[in-house]
């Protein structure tokens, strides 16, 4: 096999479409009879396949993986198999090696991801977020921080409708409970989809406006998307407005907006009325 890129921007975006098209190897060879084997099968599949090609092509780095034993608790010294403490690493991997395996393991969904990011101490801004890919596999594109995809455009429809169309991405299975009223109180309309990377690119890529998130999630689930919306331009923070911040000692992440730098102080605004 030739070696990957160098470039960790392009390394990210190789190692997401590596994983993804195994993903899509096993959703043939096992079909959707059961649900719970296929998102098993397909955790474990892409987990060890990207732990094996950052051991052999990045072994200097520490890696977080949301497959790793404890990955959810808070460490104050987490070793990786090469021996380095996540915390005083340099350099940490922070990868999900398949968000939203419940649209995985459904017959023709494509709203699930691979993401794979990085982050670096010398970083310049403040989430810390280098690199990063976040692969669509079943939607055949990789969208990666070596080429960010253009701001994106207003829609037509969005532009003459002013100010009062929003599209906000939601959970299908956990949307925050405030979502709603705040949809109602902006002008929004939700759309439901899957995975958070899936959401993300989304916003990314204009099919959305939006993306909030609130009640749990870590930071494997918004690294890689959250690197790649910043590299288009889009704003992105927790809630409240405050940075997002990543290689922390509890990987917990629970929040999130990702919007349109438009949108931005309008949709914070009604977040601190509506998420209190």
């Amino acid at each position: 096999m030739d070696s990957p890129p160098t470039i960790d921007g392009a390394f990210a975006r190789w190692l997401a479409a590596r994983a993804g098209q195994a993903l899509l190897a096993l959703r043939a060879e096992l079909g959707f009879a059961d649900p719970g084997a296929l998102k098993s099968a397909g955790d474990k599949v892409s987990h060890e396949l990207i732990r094996t090609e950052l051991a052999k092509w990045r072994p200097g780095d520490a890696v977080l993986s949301e497959e790793d034993e404890g990955s959810r608790l808070a460490w104050a010294a987490e070793l990786t198999p090469e021996g380095v403490s996540r915390l005083a690493a340099e350099r940490v991997w922070i990868v999900d090696p398949l968000d939203g395996t419940r649209e995985y393991a459904e017959d023709g969904r494509s709203d699930w991801a691979v993401h794979v990011a990085l982050w670096s101490r010398t970083a310049a801004s403040p989430h810390g977020l280098v690199a990063g890919a976040v692969g669509l596999p079943a939607q055949q594109r990789v969208l990666a921080t070596d080429y960010p995809p253009a701001y994106p455009p207003m829609t037509v429809e969005a532009a003459a409708a002013g100010s009062r169309m929003i599209r906000l991405a939601a959970s299908r299975s956990r949307p925050p409970v405030f979502l709603t009223d705040l949809a109602d109180d902006v002008g929004a309309h939700l759309v439901p989809m899957g995975s958070a990377g899936a959401k993300i690119a989304a916003v990314v890529t204009g099919e959305v406006d939006a993306y909030i998130h609130a009640g749990g999630q870590y930071e494997w689930d918004s690294a890689a998307p959250v690197a790649v919306a910043t590299a288009t331009g889009l704003h992105a923070s927790r809630i409240d407005g405050s940075a997002l911040k990543y290689n922390e000692a509890d990987p917990r992440l629970p929040d999130l907006l990702v919007c349109r730098r438009d949108l931005a102080p309008r949709l914070l605004a009604a977040l601190q009325r509506h998420s209190g």
